[in-house]
């Protein structure tokens, strides 16, 4: 699969899980994409990161990892991964990743219980060291469908990532929303009112990454080689176990995928919004919302300047 996927492009690979370090030829899979040519990163849980894995996976080619925590304090990441002492063993994560040269990220899930918390967190990685902060905004899937009542409202998730906005303007580490499509519509609106016109040369990657990149330059694998736009949208694009893990032509032909590319036929405000090409709306979060993923981001307050009949 890799082999495959090199032959024709060079993305960035997620080793992900679960906890991606329990597989015993991890460190294999990683350095085999790295001698491919592939970005190889890994989201480790922390619990088994210490002096002798940290090595292997710099040995492996891996560049960065990233350690999810979930709360500014222990009582609050402990009370929402529901493991004691969950707190104790990222931060301690961090510390050996630190001293070990091994760069590492901070991922955030903001609910309910961390919403007032964002400040602190995001300290929290700077003073831990961490190279960027990327706070993913809840996905009532899979899993998450048990959280959906720890899903923040549409009107805080304007503020969330308003937030996000004016602190991007002066951090010393990146700030990346995930999961949050319409951030680079308001980042768009923001810079707009001050005068500003959005380009590469002004605003580097912000001026060209977008908000859902699922089946656009964003896919998921999963364990037994299903192919999905995201790990949210449990919606199969391909199987590569019966496609000779030729994974260039599902990327290439298959409906779903083509289907998340033809933004301008999005459902209700998604696919007539001035934004849509930068935003897209959150795929899975409608799904889960409406039974279509192809329907209008719920968790967007925005209204369109035009109509659909205008354009």
């Amino acid at each position: 699969m890799l082999e495959n996927i090199a032959s024709f492009a060079k993305p960035i690979i997620i080793l992900t899980g679960g906890e991606p370090m329990t597989r015993k030829d991890i460190y294999d899979i990683a350095k085999y994409g790295t001698s491919l040519g592939l970005k190889m990163v890994m989201a480790p849980c922390g619990h088994l990161i210490d002096k002798e894995n940290t090595q292997k996976i710099l040995d492996s080619g891996i560049t960065r990892i990233s350690l999810s925590i979930d709360g500014a304090d222990s009582a609050t990441h402990d009370a929402f991964r529901q493991v004691e002492g969950a707190y104790n063993t990222v931060i301690n994560a961090a510390k050996t990743a630190k001293e070990s040269g091994l760069e590492f990220q901070v991922n955030t899930t903001i609910t309910k219980h961390n919403y007032k918390q964002i400040e602190d967190i995001f300290q929290l990685a700077i003073n831990i060291g961490a190279v960027g902060f990327h706070p993913f905004l809840l996905v009532s899937t899979g899993r998450g469908k048990d959280l959906a009542d720890f899903e923040i409202s549409p009107d805080e998730y304007e503020n969330v990532l308003t937030w996000f906005y004016n602190k991007s303007k002066n951090t010393p580490i990146n700030l990346k929303p995930t999961c949050a499509p319409h951030y680079y519509r308001i980042f768009r609106q923001k810079e707009k009112e001050a005068g500003r016109t959005v380009t590469v040369e002004s605003h580097g990657i912000n001026a060209m990454t977008k908000g859902c990149m699922g089946g656009q330059s964003f896919a998921f694998i999963s364990n037994t080689g299903k192919v999905q736009i995201c790990g949210f949208l449990e919606t199969e694009a391909g199987d590569l176990k019966q496609n000779s893990f030729n994974f260039e032509s599902i990327w290439e032909t298959s409906d779903l995928f083509l289907k998340m590319r033809d933004i301008d036929h999005y459902n209700g405000r998604c696919g007539y919004c001035e934004y849509r090409k930068v935003c897209g709306g959150c795929r899975a979060r409608a799904f889960a919302t409406t039974g279509n993923y192809l329907d209008e981001e719920p968790y967007c307050i925005y209204e369109p300047s035009l109509h659909k009949a205008e354009l």
